[in-house]
C-alpha cells in the first residue's frame, strides 16, 4: 500500500496526532484567540447596560481667584481707590439615581441579547476550530500522498529513461522511445515540484494553526471501517440544526437585540425621572461680600419630559425597524444556507461510504494487475513499461482511496457542525482513524 510505503518517507519521532494538534490549536490559533477576546468584550455589554440603572456619584470643584479695585469717597469727599482680592471655592457632591428611565431598562435587556450573541459566536468558533484543524491536517496528509506519488512516477520514468538509452546503444530501441520517455520524465519532474510546493504550503497553514513546526503526522490506519450515520434520516438532522446551529443561534440573538432597539428608540418620547441629591460647600466671596462661607444639602426629584427633538426619535425608530427587518432577512438567509450545507454534507457522507467501497476494489484490482504484469514480464509477454504503468495506476488508486477516506471524515464533522451537535467526542472518533507510523 502507498500509505504503508510512506512510513519510510517521513519519520514518526515527532509525529503530531490530531488530539495533540487540537490542544495546540486551542492556545495558538489566531482566529480562535480573536474569537475568545471578542467574546470577552461582548460579555461586558451586560455590565455596561446595568450601569444605566445604577446610581451615579460625581464631585465637582471650582476654585477661582478674583482681583479688582474699588473706588469710594473719603471723609473729605475725595475718591480713593482700594485693591480687592479674594478667592472662591465651590465643591459639590452629586448623587443621581434613575427612577424611571425606559431607555436604560431596554438597553439593559438588549445587553443580554448582545452578550448571548457573542457567547453563541464563540461556541460556533470553537466548533469550527475542530473542522478547520482536521481540514488542515488531512490536506497536509493528502499533499504528502500526492508528493510521494509524484516522486514515485519520477523515479519510475527515470529508470525507464535509462533502460531506453541502453536499448538504443545496443540497437534494440529507437530515438522516439528515448524522446518520449524524456518528455514524460520532464513532466514528472515538474509535477514533483508542484506537489512539493503544495505540501510545503499545507504544512505552513497547519503550523500557523497549532503554533509549531510540523515534522510528521499520523497516517490513516489500514483498518478503516466506516460507520453508518445516526440518525439515518435527514429530517432528524434538520431538526437538530434548526435548534442547535451556532450561526443560527447567534443571528437569533441579533434579531432579538434589533427588536429591543426599536423599543429603546421609542423610549425617547418617554419621560425620565431621577432622584437627585447634592451636598455643597460654598466659599464664594464677591466684590460686595468679601467673606462668605456656606454649606448646604439638597434632595429632590428631577422630571425630564421630552417635547420636541427635531424628529430624531421618529427617525431612529424607523431606522431601528428597518434594521430589525434586515436582521430577520439575514436570519432567513443563514437558515437556508445552513440547511443547504447540511443536505450537502449528509449526502456526501452517505456517498463517501459507497465511493470508499468502490475505490478499495479498484486498489485491489490495481494490485493484482501489478502482480500479473510482473509475472508476464518474467514470461516475456510484457515489457517494463507495462509494469510502470500498472504501478502508477496502483499509486493513483491508493491516493484516490485516501482522499475518499479523508472526505468521509470531513463530511462527518461538517455534518455535525451544521447540525450544531459537534463535540470533542467527534474529534476523538476521527482521531481513532489515524495511527503513528513506526
Amino acid at each position: 500500500m502507498l500509505l504503508a510505503a510512506m512510513g519510510g518517507y517521513v519519520t514518526a519521532a515527532n509525529a503530531i496526532g490530531l488530539l495533540d494538534a487540537y490542544e495546540s490549536a486551542l492556545m495558538h490559533d489566531p482566529t480562535f484567540r480573536a474569537a475568545i477576546h471578542e467574546n470577552e468584550a461582548g460579555q461586558q455589554a451586560i455590565a455596561i447596560g446595568r450601569a444605566g440603572l445604577l446610581p451615579t456619584l460625581s464631585i465637582t470643584h471650582l476654585q477661582s481667584i478674583s482681583r479688582g479695585t474699588q473706588t469710594n469717597p473719603n471723609i473729605a469727599g475725595i475718591s480713593e481707590k482700594s485693591n480687592l482680592s479674594f478667592n472662591s471655592e465651590v465643591t459639590t457632591l452629586t448623587l443621581r439615581q434613575p427612577l424611571l428611565n425606559m431607555e436604560a431598562v431596554t438597553n439593559y435587556d438588549q445587553s443580554h441579547a448582545r452578550a448571548n450573541s457573542s457567547q453563541a459566536k464563540l461556541i460556533g468558533q470553537s466548533h469550527l476550530l475542530i473542522v478547520r484543524l482536521v481540514e488542515a491536517y488531512v490536506k497536509t496528509l493528502l499533499a504528502q500522498d500526492r508528493l510521494y506519488l509524484a516522486k514515485a512516477q519520477d523515479k519510475a520514468l527515470e529508470e525507464l529513461k535509462i533502460v531506453n538509452q541502453n536499448m538504443l546503444k545496443r540497437g534494440e530501441g529507437t530515438h522516439t522511445d528515448v524522446l518520449e520517455t524524456q518528455s514524460r520524465h520532464a513532466l514528472a519532474q515538474a509535477q514533483v515540484i508542484e506537489a512539493q510546493d503544495e505540501f510545503d504550503t499545507a504544512k505552513l497553514a497547519l503550523s500557523a494553526m497549532i503554533g509549531q513546526d510540523v515534522a510528521a503526522l499520523d497516517a490513516l490506519s489500514s483498518h478503516f471501517k466506516v460507520q453508518p450515520l445516526y440518525p439515518a434520516d435527514f429530517e432528524s438532522w434538520q431538526e437538530m440544526a434548526l435548534v442547535g446551529n451556532a450561526e443560527l443561534l447567534t443571528q437569533q440573538h441579533m434579531v432579538t437585540s434589533s427588536k429591543l432597539e426599536i423599543q429603546k428608540s421609542r423610549a425617547g418620547h418617554a419621560p425620565r425621572v431621577d432622584l437627585v441629591a447634592s451636598l455643597n460647600r460654598n466659599n464664594a466671596a464677591s466684590f460686595l461680600f468679601p467673606d462668605r462661607d456656606a454649606t448646604f444639602g439638597t434632595i429632590g426629584v428631577e422630571v425630564n419630559l421630552p417635547l420636541y427633538a427635531g424628529g430624531r426619535v421618529i427617525a431612529t425608530t424607523d431606522q431601528a425597524q428597518a434594521n430589525h427587518a434586515r436582521a430577520g432577512a439575514e436570519f432567513d438567509a443563514i437558515r437556508d444556507r445552513v440547511l443547504v450545507e447540511l443536505r450537502k454534507q449528509f449526502q456526501l457522507a452517505q456517498s463517501s461510504i459507497k465511493r470508499i467501497d468502490s475505490l478499495e476494489l479498484a486498489v485491489d484490482s490495481a494490485l493484482l494487475l501489478v502482480q500479473a504484469t510482473d509475472k508476464s514480464i518474467k514470461g516475456g509477454v510484457r515489457i517494463n513499461l507495462d509494469l510502470l504503468d500498472a504501478q502508477r495506476q496502483l499509486f493513483l488508486a491508493q491516493v484516490n482511496l485516501a482522499e475518499a477516506k479523508y472526505n468521509y471524515l470531513l463530511a462527518y464533522l461538517r455534518l455535525r457542525l451544521a447540525s450544531g451537535t459537534i463535540a470533542l467526542d467527534d474529534l476523538e472518533k476521527v482521531a481513532a482513524y489515524f495511527v503513528a507510523k513506526n
